[in-house]
């Protein structure tokens, strides 16, 4: 219980902090009372502040249900039964992986503690490698979030699931095919050694003792993802409002810096799959729709978040295997998406 209160506070100072730095910022006179400055063109603030609200409003609703299916499937439905539906055959078992996030829709957060101990349980390797890298972006929540985000762009939408599943599928047959040794950090045995009672209890309990675990876990997924989606929706609120048009122009009209732009900026935010369309839909006008979807598939595979949480699964060798394979893949899909699917414009002229 202490340490449920102590995550919920560090939670909540962390939003409060944000939250405190956004009324200052959008609110000039409550400080510029106190050092006598003077703001001399308050059009780009009511630009961060226009910007701002509207990505908030916006994405909140889906990453409110994002977190309440994630976490109804992270305490209903048991490992075991997931297990019995993968097939044996490996390309079988690569295309059921694809379409996993289909059927749980669980973020990344809550995916990859779940795919760790299904592996050490004896899920092939490649199947819980898929399931972590496409289920956060397949899922019908980001689908109808990505459609929402880009409602006048449908082909941006199915470019983004074609090249998550593309990806996603190169990813876990090379794994198959190359990866022989065990990349997991702990055993079976090791894994649950130190496991509390209360983690037990939360699959083991009882209806209402279930329902307290899932609401706990949402609230606690609901305050994880939303300061990383505070803290992205505050960056890029002032990059679109502050950063000269020109400059933004120049890196979005180029053919791989645009693209090299956009990962790195989803690594960076480390925002959750059901908000980061939205972000992406806020470059629209100064960015190309390869980069585009380059952001919305390389930050759901791979941020400075997932990171953390893949090395504390598996061994550095292989999280840096995966890393190079995702940057190398959704690069080059992206670049290809740009040249022959996508209109050759950009968006900014259309």
């Amino acid at each position: 219980m202490k340490h449920v209160v102590s995550e919920w506070g560090i939670h909540l100072i962390f939003i409060s902090l944000i939250s405190l730095l956004l009324v200052l910022a959008t609110n000039p006179g409550v400080w510029t009372g106190w050092t006598g400055w003077t703001i001399p063109d308050s059009a780009p603030l009511q630009s961060f502040k226009t910007m701002f609200i509207g990505l908030v409003l916006e994405a909140m609703p889906f990453i409110l249900l994002g977190v309440l299916l994630s976490s109804f499937m992270q305490v209903y439905v048991s490992e075991q039964w997931i297990q019995r539906l993968i097939p044996r055959n490996p390309w079988l078992g690569l295309g059921f992986a694809c379409l996993l996030g289909i059927l749980f829709p669980v973020c990344e957060c809550g995916l990859i503690p779940v795919i760790r101990r299904l592996i050490a349980k004896g899920m092939p390797l490649y199947v819980g490698v898929v399931f972590i890298l496409v289920g956060p972006i397949v899922n019908p929540i980001v689908y109808a979030a990505t459609y929402s985000a880009f409602r006048l762009r449908p082909d941006m939408l199915y470019a983004r699931m074609g090249l998550a599943l593309v990806v996603g599928a190169a990813i876990g047959w090379i794994v198959w095919r190359y990866v022989k040794k065990n990349p997991l950090r702990h055993t079976a045995a090791t894994l649950y050694a130190g496991e509390n009672g209360s983690a037990a209890e939360h699959r083991h309990g009882s209806r209402r003792n279930k329902a307290a675990a899932m609401m706990e876990h949402a609230g606690s997924e609901f305050f994880d993802m939303g300061k990383y989606f505070m803290f992205g929706a505050l960056l890029t609120a002032a990059i679109q409002a502050f950063v000269p048009r020109s400059s933004l122009a120049d890196i979005g009209g180029g053919t791989v810096s645009s693209h090299l732009f956009m990962m790195g900026l989803a690594y960076v935010l480390s925002l959750c799959s059901t908000s980061d369309a939205f972000v992406a839909s806020s470059f629209i006008s100064t960015f190309s729709a390869g980069s585009l979807l380059a952001f919305m598939v390389f930050g759901p595979m791979l941020d400075f978040k997932s990171t953390l949480m893949l090395l504390s699964v598996f061994k550095a060798r292989f999280v840096l295997l995966l890393a190079l394979l995702i940057a190398a893949l959704v690069l080059t899909g992206s670049l290809l998406l740009q040249h022959f699917y996508f209109q050759p414009s950009l968006f900014r002229s259309s």
